[in-house]
């Protein structure tokens, strides 16, 4: 299968050829893994790549219940899926994005925000609708309370876990795909600063145990950056579409409150109730006064870094505004006002030729043959 037009070939191995078809080799290896489950001597190697890995059996008033817990195999399970990752990538782009793009004929700095923000509102789409398909299969709505109690929450059911994985999965293949996409050079920094964050933030929760809390936290920003790229699409189409960011403006708002709220609540007081305080590596049990405090601290963190931006990108829509205001004023008190039309004898007024100094006009009178 074939992700690009091909124009021109390149050598083998060379940087170009690298880009054009990066889509197309992943997809080799995707496949060279699925045919290892057909042989008995590859089977087991090639499942600790598609199947999450450290299942435990237990019972429960429903019955069996198979749950989960991470380990060093789960990094088989994020290569596999960072490979799909990729490949849904080059999809989305090749047959959405750049058939968009050929109509629409933006600059190469439009081009570049634009295929970002049409990838990111695919996945915060998809992410936001499973997350928040798994808050209320797990309860997690319904009873708050269930975020921090009986921690450390060391066993996970399938989607739960299987949600992580590939959360980190993606946001690992958006390294790579910088160098392939060409962005920017002043767009990386920017784009390195946000990845960067999702990494830190989702592997903290993953590993530190708190998953029931970084899952609704990660449902919150989802839904609150799916507005900002969807706004972001429909200017990039039409640059009079201005209302949906003042609606992402309130959503981001209430986004950066809702998260510091819930982590004070779940971090900073029901933890700190909890009936097993300590540190215990081989029970998954993080529940110390420096850990919370170092959790809590890199939340706060980011939230008023993220304000930060926010302020400083309404001031700057406020001052393009003002400017367009201005130009607006100054072009219509330049515009001449327009003559008057007169004829030779004066002007019409009412209807009825007047003279150049008030008078009408003598009429002539015909001279009799």
């Amino acid at each position: 299968m074939a992700f690009r037009r091909r124009n021109k070939s390149y050598p083998f191995f060379s940087q170009e050829f690298l880009i054009q078809n990066h889509a197309d080799i992943v997809f080799s290896l995707v496949i060279f893994i699925l045919i290892g489950l057909m042989f008995e001597a590859t089977a087991k190697t090639a499942i600790l790549f598609i199947q999450p890995q450290y299942n435990v059996t237990t019972l429960s008033p429903e019955g069996e219940v198979t749950l989960y817990h991470y380990g060093w195999k789960d990094c088989a399970t994020i290569l596999f899926y960072f490979f799909i990752a990729i490949i849904l990538h080059a999809v989305v782009q090749e047959y959405l994005l750049d058939k968009v793009n050929r109509r629409l004929h933006l600059s190469k700095s439009k081009n570049t925000k634009f295929n970002e923000s049409g990838q990111l509102c695919v996945f915060h789409l998809v992410s936001s609708v499973w997350g928040l398909y798994i808050l209320i299969t797990e309860g997690y709505l319904l009873h708050p309370s269930s975020l921090w109690e009986n921690y450390p929450h060391v066993h996970l059911r399938f989607q739960v876990k299987f949600f992580y994985l590939t959360q980190l999965a993606y946001w690992l293949h958006a390294l790579p795909e910088l160098y392939f996409q060409k962005v920017r050079k002043e767009e990386i920094s920017r784009q390195l600063q946000y990845i960067c964050l999702y990494l830190l933030h989702i592997s903290a929760a993953y590993l530190l145990n708190l998953s029931r809390v970084g899952l609704v936290l990660l449902f919150l920003q989802y839904v609150s950056e799916l507005g900002f790229h969807i706004a972001r699409l429909f200017y990039f189409t039409d640059e009079g579409h201005q209302k949906m960011f003042d609606l992402w403006a309130v959503s981001f708002v209430f986004t950066r409150m809702s998260t510091l709220t819930l982590m004070f609540l779940a971090v900073g007081f029901g933890l700190a109730r909890s009936e097993n305080p300590g540190l215990d590596l081989e029970m998954g049990n993080f529940n110390t006064v420096l850990i919370r405090m170092t959790v809590l601290l890199l939340v706060c963190l980011t939230q008023s870094w993220l304000l930060w931006k926010f302020i400083r990108f309404q001031l700057r829509r406020w001052r393009e505004f003002r400017h367009e205001q201005a130009v607006r004023k100054k072009a219509a008190a330049k515009q001449p006002l327009r003559p008057l039309k007169r004829d030779s004898l004066g002007h019409h007024e009412n209807g009825v030729l007047k003279a150049e100094n008030g008078a009408s006009p003598r009429t002539k009178k015909l001279k009799s043959p």
